[in-house]
């Protein structure tokens, strides 16, 4: 593993950024089709009621928002709303929606459509998991339509994202899915049964066709309301065809090979060495990006009702015992060996990749196993026979099951060296891998010891993220969902994270949010050891490739792709 970190290490010195291609110009040739990779199925065509990465990307391909977040510039652009005006105190958005904007079915979108999508994502029968993160105040955002071009947008307290938080809403079609909302079956609605011709949006494309296991087709919506600056009709392209190949060897000699024009996300470290070579042959072109906003996690399941089915949960519950993990872990070294060098440490989920909120005094905890053995000792968890595994004064094993991603490189090592970094302190890891689907069943569940993983941040902004930071949100990792906050730290964390998220003074809003940091660090709900720097590959004909550290690092921008022919 070093031998390769120093490979790579030797090629990043000598690596040449070339700058990504301006977005094509009027002349550019249109039609075609690319085939990009996904690495698991879409768990639904409905973003309302589920946040895998596939059905975001499917959602970004195929349904619009009233404005969204530019994901190379991250500024707010408007979109099925083409201006705003926003009253002084913030709380209220007067929005004016483009004319002439249809479905891809020919239904013209109205105001209505904006009502029945704040109606659905906040109806609890829908369980809608992007609810928490459409919330101001601890209350939901209130809208209402003068007319059928005008939408007035009422928050209940004054919001430091603003309009940013609509980045975070899809607007679906009342026409089509207002008799699954009111029959209680919205939320298993838009399935992977669902006929293609039923699931309609605004977006660039239209599905086509989904062969489950094989891959999803899709088709240039011909409606499609955006232009370019000639004023000519967007897509470029005619068709994107998405292949699910969950393994990342096969994924990347097909990418080799010219049977892939891109993957959906960022490349393994070991892959930067042969795609730079088939770079310098021509057949690929190579972007470096940056480190990412996001870090690894490892995190247990801490919500109450598993008590009876862990007899270690008492300990679990414990910070000590979660601080003494992360001291057990040298994250230079997992840098090494899981990243092969191409990774910073961290201890935190936010990043150098996210340089205006990432805080670089977050407590941190040094490489110390003496110290981590002394805090499991004072925990009652002691080596007490030569097998040096770790017991209770009962003589329960500290055993946890581990669950992560099949499939995905990175993963499987740094589940390995978490495995070996805390047998050395009397901690035993039992590594099982899952494929995608199982994995998130699973996780939403709390059907786990522990989980090692990578969760995506929908906005760099962390009050766009409120379903990780609340405890009521949908992606509370270790305690999904709570009634009431769980712990103290948590409630204070939710006052917090409300109180800067209402504030317009950026100053007070990182000065609260350095806090919350501080909080998360100190108990350490979450272990984070490494943030990866980025590198990308796609074909060279491909053309308007504007890239991203957050995924789908190219196709957030496809209307605007387009190749050569």
């Amino acid at each position: 593993m070093l031998a390769a970190a120093a490979v790579l290490a030797a090629a990043v010195l000598v690596f040449r950024l070339r700058p990504s291609d301006a977005p094509p110009p009027p002349t550019i040739q249109r039609g075609g089709q690319i085939v990009a990779s996904v690495r698991a199925e879409p768990r639904s065509f409905n973003r309302f009621v589920s946040r895998d990465q596939v059905t975001e990307l499917l959602t970004i391909l195929t349904q619009g928002r009233l404005a969204r977040i530019n994901r190379a510039t991250y500024e707010l652009e408007p979109w099925l709303a083409e201006k705003w005006e926003s009253s002084a105190d913030g709380r209220t958005h007067t929005l004016h929606l483009r004319s002439g904007v249809t479905w891809s079915d020919g239904a013209p979108f109205t105001s209505a459509d904006v009502l029945f999508s704040f109606q659905a994502v906040f109806d609890g029968k829908a369980r809608s998991v992007i609810a928490s993160s459409l919330t101001v105040g601890g209350q939901p955002i209130r809208a209402r339509a003068p007319d059928p071009q005008t939408v007035v947008l009422t928050y209940a307290a004054p919001s430091g994202p603003g309009l940013r938080l609509l980045d975070n809403l899809p607007i679906l079609p009342k026409h089509k899915l207002e008799a699954a909302l009111a029959g209680g079956t919205f939320a298993s609605a838009w399935n992977a049964s669902t006929p293609p011709a039923d699931i309609v949006g605004t977006g660039p494309f239209i599905v086509r066709e989904y062969q489950p296991g094989q891959r999803v087709v899709l088709d240039r919506n011909p409606r499609y309301w955006r232009r370019a600056e000639d004023g000519s009709a967007l897509p470029y392209l005619d068709r994107i065809v998405l292949e699910i190949i969950p393994e990342q060897n096969a994924e990347l000699l097909r990418l080799q090979a010219g049977e892939l024009d891109l993957t959906s996300s960022e490349l393994r470290p070991e892959d930067y060495v042969p795609v730079r070579e088939a770079e310098d042959q021509g057949r690929l072109r190579l972007i470096e990006l940056g480190v990412g906003p996001d870090a690894d996690a490892f995190w247990f399941c801490l919500k109450p009702e598993v008590k009876g089915k862990n007899p270690l949960f008492a300990v679990v519950q414990r910070r000590e015992f979660r601080q003494a993990i992360s001291h057990a872990v040298d994250r230079d070294a997992f840098v090494e060996t899981v990243f092969l060098g191409a990774a910073v440490p961290a201890w935190g989920p936010v990043t150098p990749g996210n340089p205006q909120w990432f805080w670089p005094d977050v407590p941190r905890y040094a490489h110390d196993d003496e110290l981590a053995g002394r805090l499991l000792d004072d925990l009652g968890l002691r080596k007490r026979d030569p097998s040096g595994v770790r017991k209770t004064a009962e003589g329960v094993e500290a055993r946890f099951t581990v669950l992560t991603q099949r499939g995905i490189g990175w993963y499987e090592r740094g589940a390995a060296v978490l495995r070996d970094e805390l047998m050395r302190i009397g901690i035993v890891l039992d590594i099982v891998p899952l494929e995608f689907g199982a994995l998130i069943e699973r996780l939403l569940a709390c059907d786990y010891d522990a989980v090692y993983y990578r969760p995506l941040a929908t906005d760099l902004d962390p009050a766009g993220n409120l379903d990780f930071w609340l405890s009521s949100g949908s992606a509370h990792l270790w305690n999904i969902g709570q009634r009431t906050p769980a712990s103290e730290w948590e409630r204070r964390i939710d006052t917090l994270m409300l109180e800067q998220a209402a504030s317009l003074d950026f100053e007070r809003r990182l000065q609260q949010f350095n806090l919350v940091q501080q909080i998360l660090a100190e108990n350490v709900p979450v272990l984070y050891f490494a943030a990866p720097r980025l590198y990308y590959a796609h074909s060279p004909r491909l053309r308007g490739v504007v890239p991203t550290v957050q995924r789908p690092p190219v196709l957030w921008n496809a209307d605007r792709l387009g190749v050569t022919r």
